[in-house]
């Protein structure tokens, strides 16, 4: 297992977690600078962030600072009540990878979607299992796209509170049936991205991780599980601050191969999204380097 301990040459930012400064909205371009002032090698951009930037714009901030991207977020989103919706979906992640692919991006980041309007809070049906249908559907399609332009895909299981809307896969062992069925040849074109947030409570998780091995693990990503926890959304902890056992299942990642970087994803709307970036970013050095 890697020493983090003496520098940060292994973190990478999310750029959701210095999304605001002080409550008010930071512009990615910002971002980008003050990671690089801090010596920050790699960063995660959304994709929000980088529409209101510019792609070329950011593609060129990205190699100016030498910066790496650890991934990028998100595509997904894959389930629909009808065709036109489904086709909607696809065109719109083919754009995702075309992005990703500008930037440099070492995998795009999939948040698979759940049960059509629920995440605007009326959901159009109650067949969750049409849903993970339609998900790997999308997912294969998606995949014959991406490997034509060489862009890995790392499909993130999230926690179970957002299967009704954020994604319908919610284990690593959900997400690895995929891999395995839409990608038996465990060609390095489809994998998962491994977020501590959504994965710690899994009592399969260390067995799923060695099954994963190191050609399925894309990223890993990493903040706290708070208790109590204000609000299942925004109310991401600090690394540290939380019940989850960071170290422990890094080891887990890292005993497989896994390399990467371990890309710091806070969303703190009551917390750090309050404070000013670059104490929120020093604080993220800092726990980097003493409880990742």
């Amino acid at each position: 297992m890697r020493d983090f301990s003496q520098d940060h040459r292994w973190l990478s930012i999310n750029t959701a977690t210095l999304r605001k400064s002080r409550g008010a909205d930071l512009p990615l371009p910002a971002i980008l600078d003050l990671c690089a002032q801090r010596g920050v090698r790699a960063v995660s951009p959304w994709r929000d962030q980088v529409a209101a930037a510019g792609l070329g714009n950011v593609a060129r901030l990205v190699r100016s600072h030498g910066l790496a991207l650890s991934g990028y977020c998100r595509g997904g989103m894959f389930p629909a009540v009808d065709a036109a919706g489904l086709e909607a979906a696809h065109d719109d992640n083919r754009r995702a990878v075309d992005e990703a692919r500008e930037l440099g991006a070492t995998c795009l980041v999939l948040v698979v979607g759940a049960l059509p309007g629920a995440l605007g809070g009326r959901a159009a049906h109650k067949d969750i299992g049409l849903a993970r249908t339609q998900v790997r559907d999308g997912i294969g399609r998606l995949l014959d796209y991406a490997r034509s332009v060489q862009m890995p895909l790392a499909i993130e299981p999230l926690h179970p509170m957002y299967a009704a809307d954020r994604a319908c896969v919610n284990t690593m062992e959900q997400a690895l049936d995929l891999c395995d069925e839409l990608d038996p040849s465990r060609s390095g074109a489809l994998g998962v991205a491994v977020d501590v947030y959504h994965v710690w409570w899994d009592p399969k998780l260390q067995a799923q991780i060695e099954r994963a091995g190191r050609e399925r693990l894309l990223a890993f990503h990493v903040c706290d599980w708070l208790t109590p926890t204000q609000d299942l959304l925004n109310d991401r902890g600090m690394m540290g601050d939380g019940v989850i056992d960071i170290p422990r299942i890094r080891g887990w990642v890292e005993s497989q191969g896994f390399a990467g970087y371990s890309e710091v994803e806070i969303f703190s709307t009551g917390n750090w999204w309050q404070r000013d970036a670059s104490e929120v970013l020093d604080t993220c050095i800092a726990r980097h380097r003493s409880a990742v």
